[in-house]
């Protein structure tokens, strides 16, 4: 028979063993019993653990046929199953009906007493099946001499067999040797007992030496062994305050109790939605102590305005009502973070992390883009990145606004961040596991604010981006259509004019000097020269033609015009057309008014890169007093340079000259 066989009877067995024991439960003594522990309700809760263990040890058996901890179940579903049987049995056929083989059923139940170093032995192989390591053997060996010293010093006592059986005396009992086999009864359960606390050490250890999976095994196993050991503790501390009155369904509370640790084991050994315990355990350990405190909230409103004002007063339980409203928000985040500070250790510090992250936010010591750097830090996952929606276009970006794509070979997980359900941003990562992915879901909720905050400071830059880039395309229209009419204007009437004029010219030489006619050639050539430099001033205010041997040269040939001293220092290297006319525009309007209007003697014109952007610098030694809002030509300026990303400043205080600076950003 193999092992998935043998599991599937053994659980058969076991269920036809609780089949039958439910029938004697329900026919029962026919009248009350003295300490009838086991009978009833208990008896039932019994039942369903027998049931329990026996479920999960088939299940463990077939699915991994080689575990021992399934065998270790399935062995103690059928002795819990075959308790519970020959106890109910035992009852109904000595008070209810003379049934055979009773009184060998109630010594057979009296003998059945290995559950619970079995137990014990089962926490000490999770949840592999394996002990720790060779030096607990001595444990599992403890054990086993419990669990085979247990039955044998019941089986053997001499005297009447225990409540409800004590009508009975033990057939197969030696005479005299009660006293002995008391000791050994006592020394089983005392191995059993300490092997239990080392069994407890031994998951500990196991705990905090694993990761992965197995961390997430023995912590769901051991979190509940801890709440069913509390609930068993309390429930047996009842009787030392209340000895008599509902011994059955005090038993069926420690009975119900036992049923989690099988099906905590089978969750954990099969691996069945692991990483949602976490969810489970925290919220277990948060509400269960938020009830707690509240309820001592209350009580104690209730009884300080209820002695003021008297028992069962209105006003008393109202405020009470309101003192547990008021507290509820505050004391679940005082009981959260000591959950996390107790237990979950890594996600307190990345919150608290996150929280001081957003104080500097508030604070404008760090700026919110620093959001991505704190969570690749919290999370210890330097490739995580957070990208923004663009809503009109549905393309990405990053954190500095600039257009991203994910590559074919970019296999990173996207988890999506959405407030008040709208999508605001994604985060690419790593695929986590368990806590990780846990610990992720928390940090970037807490970080949420930090998030948005970036998302819209992204969206305005975009615009602003926009904006510039819209006004750089009208100044670079603009130009080009200065260009254009410069050049019909040169191409066009200038050279009609000029063609005009030398005909006129050849027409008073045919006409011969002294002729009236001649002297009115000689003023309409007069008027044609007028129209003519009219046309090339005109032609000059445009785009120049010195811009296409470079900035430095067209510098050149315009300080050559201005009627004071000027020095020029300018950089030789091409730059972006629309750089180099605005460049030339300053540089223009900045001797126009030095010449005109400042009274200056000497000026200084420099144009060099400094640190990504073409530094224009214009100083003379005039009466100062300029200001960019005093004339319209330094206001086109200021608008012609931030069309361009740039900045126009001017520092001219009265008597001491004027110096005009024009930063525009160029990369090259």
């Amino acid at each position: 028979m193999n092992g998935r066989r043998a599991s599937a009877l053994c659980w058969g067995l076991t269920m036809l063993m609780a089949a039958t024991a439910a029938v004697f439960l329900v026919l029962g003594p026919g009248r009350p019993l003295p300490a009838d522990l086991f009978g009833g309700v208990a008896g039932a809760a019994f039942l369903v653990l027998a049931l329990a263990y026996g479920t999960v040890g088939a299940v463990i058996g077939i699915r991994l046929p080689g575990h021992r901890i399934g065998w270790l179940f399935s062995l103690i579903g059928l002795l819990s199953a075959l308790s519970v049987l020959t106890y109910s049995y035992a009852e109904y056929g000595l008070y209810a009906a003379d049934a055979p083989f009773a009184r060998t059923a109630a010594v057979v139940w009296s003998s059945l007493e290995p559950v619970a170093p079995l137990l014990v032995l089962s926490l000490l192989l999770l949840p592999d099946g394996r002990l720790p390591s060779r030096r607990w053997r001595p444990v599992a060996g403890m054990l086993l001499l419990a669990a085979v010293l247990l039955p044998v010093s019941r089986l053997f006592a001499g005297g009447r067999l225990e409540d409800p059986f004590s009508v009975l005396s033990n057939p197969l009992g030696v005479a005299g040797s009660r006293g002995a086999l008391d000791a050994l009864d006592m020394g089983a359960w005392t191995l059993t007992w300490v092997a239990a606390i080392l069994a407890v050490v031994a998951v500990r250890r196991r705990l905090r030496g694993s990761q992965g999976v197995e961390r997430q095994q023995l912590k769901w196993v051991l979190a509940v062994t801890t709440a069913v050991g509390v609930v068993v503790v309390l429930d047996m501390g009842t009787w030392f305050i209340w000895p008599e009155g509902h011994l059955q369904e005090r038993m069926a509370v420690i009975g119900l109790a036992f049923t989690a640790i099988p099906v905590a084991a089978g969750i954990a050994i099969l691996r069945y939605r692991l990483y949602d315990i976490d969810i489970v355990i925290d919220r277990a350990l948060v509400y269960g102590a938020l009830t707690v405190l509240l309820a001592i909230t209350y009580a104690g409103v209730t009884l300080l305005l209820g002695t003021a004002l008297g028992s069962g007063s209105a006003p008393a339980t109202a405020a009470a009502t309101l003192a547990v409203a008021v507290v509820f928000r505050p004391l679940r985040a005082r009981v959260q973070e000591a959950v996390d500070l107790r237990f979950h250790r890594a996600r307190y510090d990345a919150l608290r992390r996150v929280t001081s992250f957003l104080e500097d936010v508030r604070a404008g010591r760090v700026p919110p883009e620093d959001v991505q750097a704190v969570l690749r830090d919290v999370l210890d996952e330097p490739g995580l990145e957070l990208r923004f929606p663009l809503p009109e276009s549905g393309r990405y970006v990053d954190v500095r606004g600039a257009a991203v794509a994910p590559g074919p070979e970019d296999r990173r997980r996207r988890t999506p961040i959405e407030r008040a359900g709208m999508p605001i941003a994604e985060v690419l990562h790593d695929t986590p596991a368990g806590e990780r992915a846990d610990l992720l879901r928390r940090v970037v909720d807490a970080a949420g604010l930090a998030i948005e905050i970036v998302r819209l400071r992204v969206e305005l830059r975009r615009q602003l981006d926009e904006v510039a880039a819209s006004r750089r395309r009208l100044v670079a229209a603009g130009d080009e259509e200065r260009r254009r009419i410069e050049r019909n204007l040169h191409d066009g009437a200038q050279q009609r004019l000029v063609s005009i004029g030398l005909a006129l010219r050849h027409a008073q030489h045919e006409l011969g000097p002294g002729t009236e006619a001649g002297e009115t050639l000689e003023a309409a050539l007069a008027e044609i020269a007028v129209a003519i430099q009219e046309l090339r001033e005109l032609a000059r205010g445009l785009r120049p033609s010195q811009l296409d041997a470079g900035l430095g040269s067209a510098l050149e040939e315009l300080a050559s015009r201005v009627p004071i001293t000027v020095s020029v220092d300018a950089t030789p290297e091409r730059l972006p057309v629309g750089i180099e006319a605005t460049a030339y525009f300053v540089a223009c309007e900045a001797l126009t008014n030095a010449a005109k209007h400042a009274q200056a003697s000497r000026v200084s014109l420099s144009a060099q890169r400094r640190n990504g952007s073409l530094v224009v610098r214009v100083s003379d030694d005039g009466i100062g007093g300029a200001s960019l809002g005093g004339g319209s030509g330094l206001s086109g300026l200021a608008d012609r340079v931030g069309a361009h990303g740039g900045t126009l400043r001017i520092d001219s205080e009265r008597g001491s000259g004027t110096t005009l600076t024009a930063e525009l950003p160029c990369e090259f």
